[in-house]
């Protein structure tokens, strides 16, 4: 009996085991981040933000009044509460073994991550057995794809998505595996994909992939069984659309209490897509789930009625072929010709655009596809080979509902690279086997080496490429930034507000409580205050009290030309030191053009420049050590460069003079009145205070108290907000003279703005809540 057991061989590819391997891969290459101590890129810093204020007042409250400086966020507007509920409840569920928020809201994208593997594979288990089950699990795993934006401390709703897409499907494969032992009852599983879809839309404001999803699912699953001759299944494709139709509803109900998403009816894309198709808001209030329901939804039940009918009347394979041709083209025609704005459908009707300063909204080229799923990428056509007559089933057409909108979404944005890896995963991980089992069938003699190469060597390719770049990611963040914004949270009011470029907006928030004025995407105002085409006077009246400046703006100095849509001749290479001898060196190229700086140390600090084979001297030179700046006399200047040097970093700025002019340089390099340096790391973050007509807010008893400084304003205009957003009181008060004044008992509204003006003209702006600071 021992010996039985001994030679008994473990089969990897068994569920109990597959599925352990998988779910244990996963969770190591999405665990991976954990090593650092901040979070990854920036958004996740004002989630984690807006959980942490919630949970301090004890509510969900909708008017964020440390975001969007000085007016506030409306959370509401932003995304549905479930993206930060979720969070606060898996803390809730694990504070009892001492997991602290920040690390329950770190694991949070991993744990429905790894749920989206495993009901993947249930899902392809079900459909196409245990090896390829295992392997599309195991690209899916181990992609990069997935991984980034799954892994730990990166949190991004999507993740949601395709966690309640993973949900409908295995509620799809139970609806159709169910039909001998269930008959017609089966079908009322098609109520799970209707609450997964519905479900979908409390976390992330832009679920509605899973709706298009999951009717070209329905479509085509019974575009397949009429192909198939599998009239039988029909009925599930309509079964599938209707589930869609009862999701949307649910969608819709779930938007008027936690938020609708970025179609809603209060948003612009919204009005402006409702307008475009000549519809009305009614019950309905979002612009997706009207056309869902209005037209998507009748014309996808109209077209399996017609298969329905026609499965009747046909028998041919070949003849209901050349019939779906037909149909496909003359419907494809006459659809797009009499609803020409459905041509919108395939760019989300003008949500998806292309911006070249943001990198998740640039088109995917093949060094993503390679980064985002390795070898899997290149096994994508073989699936191809399910659609063989003696292989094809109608649940591979059904794939498809999937599969061509995520190729599509794949070359549209970077960002689509996450939702399209299931795709990718699926195509892969199917196709390999289904390439191992024909050749396996030829007979061939290596039949080990065969396995060897498929099912060992290209999966650890696999692996490699989607652990790597896992690895390889680093937190955007640094202690630099931590001080820095720590120390402003640390000696400023709770009202004042901060400037910086808006990719630091989220950490502005996040370590300072303070609201920025950009945060979440480029800011043409700050792009032109930091350019000076935008004057004190802007920033007064927008109420900046703080501004930033860093050594990371240098870098992305291009970036404010190009958001400002400047039109001047600027000009700023950031170089790096690469020697320290007896002369400073500092080399580096900027588009295929090399630039060098070499300075001799001394008293004279003499510097040359060398460029395109020239060299020499530059017009002006600042030399930044310690906590000094100087600016050492340069003899016969022929140029328009300046440089520049930080010894305390090792690095040199080498400049024309009109970007040496600019706000940003002259604030970095020798700022004046009305700035005030009052924080500086000797070369990465400067903070100044911008010194004009000031209000402070001081908390007294439960009284609220404005302190003027500089008091030079004569009136103070408050407004008065409901949390929801309604305007609810305003009126302006003289307070010429006037040094305090006392928040008046009559003002109504649990948000306050204020705005303080000399005459006309607004000095001050901010905003703060009545019943609790941050």
């Amino acid at each position: 009996m021992k010996r039985k057991i001994l030679k008994k061989k473990i089969n990897p590819f068994e569920p109990k085991i597959g599925l352990s391997i998988i779910t244990a891969l996963a969770l190591i290459i999405r665990l991976l981040p954990m090593r650092f101590k901040y979070l990854l890129g920036v958004d996740p810093y004002f989630h984690l933000t807006y959980i942490e204020e919630a949970l301090k007042a004890g509510k969900w409250f909708n008017f964020f009044t440390i975001a969007y400086g000085p007016w506030g966020a409306q959370m509401k507007a932003s995304s549905p509460k479930g993206l930060w509920m979720t969070p606060a409840y898996v803390y809730d569920t694990l504070k009892i073994f001492r997991i602290s928020l920040y690390n329950a809201f770190r694991i949070t994208p991993v744990i429905f991550g790894v749920l989206t593997i495993i009901l993947f594979y249930l899902t392809v288990l079900k459909f196409y057995g245990e090896r390829k089950a295992f392997f599309a699990s195991f690209f899916l795993a181990t992609s990069f794809g997935h991984s980034f934006r799954s892994m730990a401390g990166y949190y991004r709703g999507d993740n949601y998505m395709l966690f309640w897409y993973s949900v409908a499907l295995l509620g799809i494969v139970y609806a159709i595996r169910m039909k001998k032992r269930l008959g017609n009852m089966r079908l009322l599983l098609y109520l799970i994909p209707a609450l997964a879809s519905g479900l979908a839309s409390a976390f992330w404001q832009a679920y509605y992939p899973i709706f298009v999803f999951l009717l070209l699912n329905a479509v085509l699953f019974s575009m397949g069984a009429f192909l198939l001759n599998r009239d039988e299944y029909i009925v599930d494709g309509l079964a599938l659309t209707i589930a869609t139709a009862v999701g949307a509803v649910i969608a819709n109900h779930i938007g008027e209490i936690l938020g609708y998403g970025i179609l809603g009816y209060k948003s612009g894309g919204g009005k402006v897509l409702t307008k475009k198709l000549s519809l009305e808001f009614g019950y309905v209030k979002d612009a997706y789930l009207l056309i869902h329901l209005k037209y998507l939804v009748p014309l996808a039940i109209l077209a399996i009625i017609l298969l329905i009918g026609l499965s009747h009347v046909l028998k041919d394979r070949k003849r209901r072929i050349i019939t779906i041709s037909v149909l496909l083209l003359v419907g494809t025609i006459v659809l797009f010709a009499r609803f020409p704005a459905l041509r919108d459908l395939s760019s989300g009707f003008g949500v998806v655009k292309s911006n070249p300063l943001i990198v998740e909204t640039l088109p995917s080229d093949f060094s993503d596809l390679w980064r985002s799923y390795g070898i899997g990428i290149l096994l994508t056509p073989l699936f191809l080979v399910r659609f063989l007559p003696s292989r094809a089933k109608p649940h591979d057409f059904m794939f498809l509902g999937l599969i061509v909108p995520s190729l599509y979404m794949l070359k549209t944005w970077t960002r689509f690279l996450f939702i399209g890896s299931m795709s990718v995963a699926l195509m892969a991980g199917v196709g390999l086997v289904e390439l191992y089992e024909i050749i396996s069938k030829l007979g061939l003699k290596k039949s080990t080496a065969l396995s060897l190469v498929f099912f060992l060597i290209l999966p650890s390719i696999n692996v490699y490429v989607g652990a790597k770049n896992t690895w390889e990611q680093r937190p955007m963040i640094n202690e630099n930034w931590e001080k820095a914004l720590t120390w402003l949270r640390d000696n400023s009011n709770e009202n004042d507000v901060v400037m910086a470029w808006w990719d630091r907006g989220h950490w502005v928030t996040y370590f300072t409580r303070r609201p920025p004025v950009a945060q979440a995407g480029p800011n043409v105002g700050v792009a032109k205050y930091y350019l000076g085409l935008l004057k004190e006077n802007w920033a007064e009246s927008s109420g900046v009290d703080y501004v930033i400046v860093s050594y990371y703006d240098l870098l992305e100095f291009g970036s404010m030309v190009y958001t400002a849509n400047a039109k001047g001749n600027y000009g700023l290479v950031v170089i790096p030191l690469v020697s320290s001898g007896e002369k400073l060196v500092f080399q580096g190229a900027y588009e295929g053009t090399s630039y060098r700086v070499e300075v001799s140390k001394g008293k004279d600090w003499e510097t040359t420049i060398y460029y395109q084979g020239q060299k020499f001297p530059p017009r002006g030179v600042y030399i930044e050590y310690q906590n000094e700046t100087i600016k050492p006399e340069v003899p016969n200047p022929i140029s328009n460069a300046y440089v520049y040097i930080n010894l305390n970093y090792g690095y040199a700025v080498l400049m024309n003079e009109e970007t040496l002019n600019t706000t940003l340089m002259q604030l970095w390099i020798q700022p004046k009145s009305p700035y005030k340096l009052v924080y500086s790391d000797g070369g990465m973050i400067k903070i100044f205070k911008l010194e004009h007509p000031n209000v402070a807010i001081e908390r007294e008893n439960g009284t609220i108290i404005f302190h003027f400084e500089n008091a030079t304003g004569t009136g103070l205009g408050i407004w008065g907000f409901l949390d929801n957003g309604t305007l609810v009181f305003h009126k302006w008060y003289g307070v010429k003279g006037k040094e305090t004044f006392e928040l008046p008992s009559e003002v109504k509204g649990i948000v306050i703005r204020y705005a303080y003006a000399e005459g006309k003209k607004i000095v001050d702006r901010g905003i703060f809540r009545r019943d609790f600071s941050p």
